[in-house]
This record gives structure tokens, C-alpha cells and sequence, in this order.
């Protein structure tokens, strides 16, 4: 292809050759001082490379002749606030928690320090302001609770979880299916009966016939009223607080197969301190006792 540079008139530039339109594109060089700012940058990657953690590696990075890291600032950042915060986890560790959650200055730090700590285990399953999920998380927001709301009751559940087999202590109440054991007539029975403790039954007649059913199978657990026993961890029927709901198929569904929910033991995984921060902070989200 022939040379078409050419000599612009209006701009005494030399054309690159291209032609669009008749419009011609100009070849009209970087100004210095942008070239001069390209090649400082350069010139400082090059010394930044060398002075600091740049290449990967491996299983790391070239650590640079300054032998920065900004790991081991954020660990000595963490080392010192662990170190000015020692006291006051101490007295939260070794002294009554309902008696720390009464100390303003304790309070405070608690529940600061226990929000972060909900935020980054509990919320991913009890949601970020702690409400739940029907059917599967329980609402930590009111005042139903299973096995107990106190603090010192929340702490044992955080630190040994329920029906986690993770020690000893941690919690075995369940749910036991009915499949096989009554016959299906029976559980509708049942169904009726449980709403009725409620005021919701379909059928009271069938609810009234159900009761010694009731009294055989269920009492045991829920108590003869159907409040609930927080000793065996068992649910209050008479209220309108459901963790997997309240309508007759759900009902059906949770006598016929039971319920075997877990909740993780964090024990292992968190501080004393940590744990007794996020007992504070639950319980005083409304819902604690």
C-alpha cells in the first residue's frame, strides 16, 4: 500500500495516513510532559517492586526490601486493642453475667463487642437483626424461648449449641416422630387438639375427643396446660409463636416426622469473651429474659 502521509496545511503535522470521510487523522506527538509522568510511573512500579510485597509467589510474595506486611500490622493492631480490652474481658469471664449486664460500662462494651460477634456467626441463619426464619431459624426478638432467655441460658447454648453432639452439656430435647406409632386418624386428632390450646382448632369437636391422646403422647413434654417444659426444651402451644408454623399441615407435618433442629456449639470456635459479649447482646435485644 502506498504511503499517504502527508504534510497537514492548516497544522504543518505530518499525517499518520489514515483517512476517514476525508477526514485525516494527524500524528501529532505526546506532549513531554506526559511522556515524562508515564515514564516516572514506571520507573516508580519498578522501585515499588522492590521495595515492597509485589510478586506472587507459591505460597506467598516476594516480601520487599522494607519487609512490610500489612498482616502483621493488622495482627499488632488487634494484639494491642486485645491488650488495652484484657480487663475489661476478664471481669465479663470470671464475674455473674447478669450482674455485667447491669454495669453501664460493662453493658456497653458488651454489646458493642457482641454485635460484631452476632454479625459475623449468628446472622448468616438468624438473619442481621436477629428476627429469624420461619421454618427454620428461631426469632431471637421475642420472648419465646425453648430452653430459656436469661443470659446465663444464652451463653450455654452459644458455648455448648443444641443437639450438636459437640460435648456433653450441649443440649438433646427433640421432637419425636409419630409415624408408625399413632394411626393417621389419631394425628388428626392431635392436629385439632394442638390448635385448640391456641384458639385456632377447625374441628373442636374432634379437638375435645383428642385430648387423652394429648395427655398420652404429648404431656410428657409439653406439659398437661401445653405450655411447654424449657427443662426438656420443649415448645409452648398456647401462644401464637411458631418456629415452623402454625396452620394444620405444618402440624401434621412436625407430629408425623418430628423436629430435629440444630443450633452449632461455638465454644471451640469463639473466646469466653466473645461468648459472653454475644449472650449480652442477645439478650438485650428485646427478647431476653
Amino acid at each position: 500500500m502506498a504511503d499517504k502521509r502527508e504534510v497537514d496545511e492548516a497544522t504543518q503535522t505530518e499525517t499518520t495516513g489514515h483517512e476517514w470521510d476525508g477526514i485525516k487523522e494527524l500524528d501529532t506527538p505526546m506532549p513531554k510532559w506526559w511522556l515524562w509522568t508515564l515514564y516516572g510511573t514506571i520507573i516508580w512500579g519498578v522501585i515499588y517492586t522492590i521495595l515492597m510485597p509485589a510478586w506472587p509467589l507459591v505460597s506467598g510474595a516476594t516480601p520487599g526490601l522494607l519487609g512490610y506486611s500489612s498482616r502483621q500490622n493488622v495482627a499488632a493492631e488487634l494484639a494491642t486493642a486485645s491488650a488495652a480490652n484484657a480487663a475489661l474481658d476478664e471481669r465479663l469471664v470470671s464475674g455473674d453475667l447478669a450482674a455485667a449486664a447491669k454495669d453501664p460500662e460493662l453493658l456497653r462494651y458488651a454489646t458493642a463487642g457482641g454485635a460484631a460477634v452476632f454479625r459475623n456467626n449468628c446472622a448468616p441463619c438468624h438473619g442481621a437483626g436477629a428476627g429469624g426464619v420461619i421454618g427454620h431459624y428461631p426469632n431471637l426478638l421475642d420472648n419465646d424461648w425453648l430452653w430459656g432467655g436469661d443470659v446465663e441460658t444464652i451463653q450455654q447454648t452459644v458455648t455448648h449449641g443444641i443437639r450438636f453432639d459437640a460435648d456433653d452439656e450441649t443440649r438433646v430435647g427433640e421432637m419425636p416422630a409419630f409415624d408408625g406409632v399413632l394411626e393417621p386418624a389419631q394425628i388428626d386428632g392431635l392436629v385439632q387438639y394442638v390448635l385448640s390450646l391456641s384458639g385456632h382448632a377447625e374441628d373442636p369437636a374432634l379437638a375435645a375427643a383428642s385430648h387423652p391422646l394429648f395427655a398420652d403422647n404429648c404431656a410428657a413434654c409439653h406439659g398437661d396446660d401445653g405450655k411447654g417444659m424449657r427443662d426438656v426444651g420443649s415448645a409452648n402451644l398456647t401462644d401464637a409463636i411458631w418456629l415452623y408454623g402454625s396452620d394444620p399441615a405444618t402440624i401434621h407435618a412436625t407430629i408425623l416426622h418430628g423436629r430435629h433442629g440444630q443450633m452449632p456449639a461455638f465454644g471451640a470456635r469463639l473466646s469466653p469473651a466473645d461468648i459472653a459479649k454475644v449472650a449480652i447482646y442477645v439478650n438485650t435485644l428485646g427478647g431476653g429474659e
